[in-house]
């Protein structure tokens, strides 16, 4: 029966025009109804949006992570493939992109749909979750310019960047987040899971860090380490970057995007797990979310303090940043679904890892200015296993809803299935980004067009590839024109921009 006949019998067959007015009652309810549904849809989008421009302004925070991390004579170059890993990001995740990560219906493997976003807007699929996931895209690509930095040409940088966020990236994220995936936890009702559980990977330490840390390991070690990395008896010597103070700001601005990276993925807020007007609510969920990422963070903070204190004597702030944001990388996968002390178990346990990968990296002679490899690769794989270890099952079920019995965490009781499903995820994405990306980095090596030349390498990209110097002093006593005894190539000097006057106390 519809509302406006029952309503018609409880006013009764007598009253004048009963029908009449349980009609005109019955639609003012449902024109209500249907702004409440509108408020709910553009609460939801808001909160989207927000999270979409968190996550867009970490590209801020690794531009002055990494200007930071490396020599002064390298800033403006490492800057400027920060800003190109953005655009030319947009207009490949728009062209190809977001089609092959999320354009259902399709097979387990890749999208098929919404390429150049034809067909968008639709239920499920509006502008801001576009705008977001390319913000996820991104954040891969500058995590891999990181680990080849100071000594990697520009061109390999746009190719390499448009082949990631077209392509490589975007299947990962299909397999692991599309309601098509084939290991996908959200995968489409009735469709069936790996391992009965899928893979919970809610914001990506696999599908976002692992990819770009694998990406940055072959790229790395193909190019080979920075000239004067290792002497001649093969001991490390390090190369450090111009400012901590960057390093620092840089890594205070991830972390605020890291609360538009984790709550945010979510993607909603306005939903309830429970009775109406109780606190159990999606809106709970992205707090604890916010929470657990908070303390992996600062316990990876503290421990690699105090771990590193220990192990060289000194407190270092750029160590510290770098056991942060492991942290982070780490928490990201499981942030949703875990209790805040398995968080604090997550952060120390990062900590070690990055360090022993570290002392491993410096024994084996691999060279990543900005322990990319190490942090995003090395701790995000160990997010994913902890993550399946660590799991809770009401925030499992609250999360992932409408599979009763799914697997959770070993140690909270949930069995070995969810762990079998993260330890596929772990080996198919260092196989298929090494598929993809190291015989990429490998023809580029190839055709001449990975590394720079010794002699520009030494001279510093900012001065031979971009026309000056980042920090500019007009001092005479400093001009290197002055000083035929520099170390700068003639050839590289003649290309400076008439008005650039360079400094020579810049050249790290």
């Amino acid at each position: 029966m519809s509302c406006s006949s029952d309503l018609a019998a409880l006013l009764g067959s007598g009253a004048a025009n009963a029908s009449g007015a349980a009609g005109y009652i019955c639609g003012q309810f449902e024109s209500v109804s249907l702004q409440f549904t509108d408020a709910a849809s553009a609460i939801d989008s808001t909160y989207l949006l927000f999270s979409a421009y968190l996550v867009f302004a970490m590209q801020l925070g690794f531009a002055m992570l990494c200007a930071g991390s490396v020599r002064a004579k390298n800033t403006m170059n490492i800057m400027l493939t920060n800003v190109l890993d953005a655009a030319a990001g947009a207009l490949f995740y728009y062209l190809f992109g977001f089609a092959l990560a999320f354009g259902g219906p399709s097979n387990g493997f890749i999208g098929r749909h919404f390429f150049g976003l034809k067909g968008v807007p639709e239920v499920g699929f509006d502008y801001p979750f576009f705008l977001y996931q390319w913000a996820f895209a991104i954040a891969a690509a500058g995590i891999t310019s990181g680990s080849i930095a100071e000594r990697t040409q520009f061109v390999a940088y746009l190719i390499y960047s448009a082949f990631l966020t077209g392509f490589v990236y975007p299947v990962v994220s299909h397999w692991f987040w599309s309601g098509d995936g084939w290991a996908s936890a959200s995968r489409t009702a009735g469709e069936a899971l790996l391992f009965r559980s899928g893979v919970i990977d809610f914001a990506g330490s696999g599908v976002v860090h692992m990819v770009g840390g694998v990406a940055g390991l072959w790229a790395a070690l193909i190019e080979g380490p920075r000239i004067g990395r290792f002497d001649h008896a093969g001991r490390s010597v390090a190369l450090r970057g111009h400012s901590a103070s960057l390093v620092v700001l840089g890594t205070f601005l991830l972390w605020f995007g890291w609360y538009g990276f984790n709550p945010g993925s979510f993607t909603t807020i306005l939903k309830s797990y429970g009775p109406a007007g109780s606190i159990n609510g999606q809106w709970s969920a992205v707090g604890r979310t916010a929470v657990t990422t908070t303390l992996a963070g600062s316990v990876a903070a503290l421990t690699t303090l105090f771990g590193k204190r220990l192990q060289t004597g000194h407190w270092n702030v750029v160590d510290v940043c770098n056991g942060l944001l492991g942290g982070f990388a780490a928490i990201t996968s499981g942030c949703s679904v875990v209790d805040p002390w398995a968080a604090v178990v997550c952060g120390f346990v990062s900590a070690w890892v990055l360090i022993g990968l570290n002392e491993a990296a410096a024994r084996y002679k691999y060279d990543d200015p900005l322990e990319a490899a190490q942090l995003h690769g090395g701790c995000g794989a160990w997010g994913v296993i902890f993550t399946a270890l660590f799991a809770r099952e009401r925030y499992v079920n609250e999360v992932y809803p409408g599979r009763p019995g799914r697997p959770y965490g070993l140690f909270m009781g949930g069995g070995g299935r969810l762990l079998a499903a993260h330890v596929v995820q772990i080996l198919v994405i260092f196989g298929w980004v090494t598929c993809t990306m190291g015989p990429l980095f490998l023809l580029l090596h190839k055709l001449g067009l990975l590394r720079i030349s010794a002699e520009d390498e030494m001279a510093g990209m900012d001065l031979t590839r971009h026309g000056g110097f980042a920090y500019v002093y007009h001092d005479e006593e400093h001009d290197p024109s002055k000083h035929e005894g520099g170390f700068m190539l003639r050839s590289a000097m003649a290309r400076i921009e008439p008005n650039s006057t360079p400094s020579t106390t810049n050249q790290v």
